[in-house]
């Protein structure tokens, strides 16, 4: 591993995907002084139930560098379709111009398989966009990486054509509120759009105070389901007592795409995990 700041990107499909998968960690990687870009390769301009187009791309921009403020690190939006994104030449071409750009150590992204189609397109592109970076004749007008980064996906919970599978897990008790202060910039999808969708949205308090409790309690019960996925690794990672102990967490995993790490790596790559 590079005696240097680490460069750490992170593509997913929407405004806010990787800060509600990657934000502690971002977080953890800011407070080291290493550097963090997300990348959002949709504008989000169909989720809400009220308003859509530009306008609602417009928005999310918006909440996303809000996110971005809080979190210190880069966020960029693609300008493209919400429900649209296709794995081809273009889309690919434009990734690899965004790792190479970056020059990242750990490039992190959704897996092909899961719920959304913009969510397997990303996995798909970033996947056949690792190891063009490398190839001086793709996209020849941006230079061309001299080395593989390493890559990693986000949680999910699919298990077809096969489960997801943690190799890296991380408590983020320590900075769980400063997460809630990302993810709640993105509004108009935890308190509008997605409570609509799972008909619950007559449940969202008025009041900033208790919309903000309503909603920390719903965390504490997401990333306490991701402890739990990732259990077995905290307690590896952290030892029996600390790694039972973790109530919130982040997990990934790591791909055979792009450069594989040996494990003596993994604290160099992760420099937040305990150094043993």
């Amino acid at each position: 591993m590079p005696d240097r700041a680490l460069r750490i990107l992170v593509i997913g499909a929407h405004p806010d995907d990787c800060d509600v998968r990657f934000g502690g960690m971002a977080v953890k990687y800011r407070a080291l002084g290493h550097h963090v870009k997300f990348i959002s390769m949709t504008n989000g301009d169909t989720g809400h139930y009220s308003m859509g187009g530009g306008p609602l791309a417009r928005r999310r921009y918006q909440e996303a560098q809000a996110c971005a403020a809080i979190a210190d690190i880069e966020y960029e939006i693609y300008d493209i379709h919400n429900g649209e994104l296709q794995p081809d030449m273009p889309t690919r071409k434009q990734v690899v111009c965004s790792i190479r750009s970056y020059k990242p150590d750990l490039v992190v992204c959704h897996r092909s398989n899961d719920y959304h189609p913009d969510h397997r397109a990303v996995g798909r592109v970033v996947q056949d966009a690792i190891h063009a970076v490398r190839v001086p004749n793709v996209a020849p007008l941006t230079e061309p990486l001299r080395y593989s980064p390493v890559m990693a996906y986000l949680q999910d919970r699919f298990t077809e054509p096969s489960p997801y599978r943690v190799d890296v897990a991380v408590d983020i008790d320590d900075v769980f509120e400063t997460v809630i202060d990302m993810i709640v910039c993105h509004e108009s999808q935890w308190f509008e759009w997605l409570p609509y969708d799972s008909g619950t949205l007559d449940e969202v308090p008025e009041g900033t105070a208790e919309r903000r409790e309503w909603f920390v309690a719903k965390m504490r019960t997401r990333f306490g389901g991701v402890a739990d996925q990732g259990r077995e690794k905290l307690i590896e990672t952290y030892g029996d007592e600390c790694g039972k102990a973790v109530k919130c967490a982040e997990v990934l995993m790591l791909s055979e795409y792009g450069r594989r790490p040996e494990l003596e790596e993994i604290p160099q790559l992760f420099p937040f995990l305990p150094q043993r």
